[in-house]
């Protein structure tokens, strides 16, 4: 089993920067890929990016495509999401989680299995 922890949300104004953070305990860091994805209010879970267990593979939503860094450190068990020229509509609580899958980075929420409990990052306009 994983636990994971998300730190780092805030608000910050349209322009800004945030690094989000995810520390993981339990299992074998790095015996998974990881993944960020969001939720705004009213609004499906959708995936931000994603990294493999490794670090090799790294794939971005369009939305955050060029503002959006995911990297992982598996000494430090974490999971980072440097978010750049934030926007009003990268609103949302943030989430990441875990996948046994190593050959790819799932970009839907099935195919992983923990969960952290979640970080809010509110941008004003």
């Amino acid at each position: 089993q994983v636990q994971l922890l998300e730190s780092g949300g805030g608000l910050v104004q349209a322009g800004g920067s945030l690094r989000l953070s995810c520390a993981a305990s339990g299992s074998t860091f790095s015996n998974y890929g990881l993944g960020w994805f969001r939720q705004a209010p009213g609004k499906e879970r959708e995936f931000v990016a994603a990294i493999s267990w490794a670090g090799g593979i790294t794939f971005y939503a369009d939305s955050v495509k060029g503002r959006a860094t995911i990297s992982r450190d598996n000494v430090k068990r974490t999971v980072y999401l440097q978010m750049n020229s934030l926007k009003s509509e990268d609103t949302a609580v943030y989430y990441c989680a875990t996948t046994p899958v190593l050959s790819t980075v799932p970009v839907t929420t099935t195919p992983y299995q923990y969960w952290g409990q979640g970080t809010q990052v509110t941008v004003s306009a």
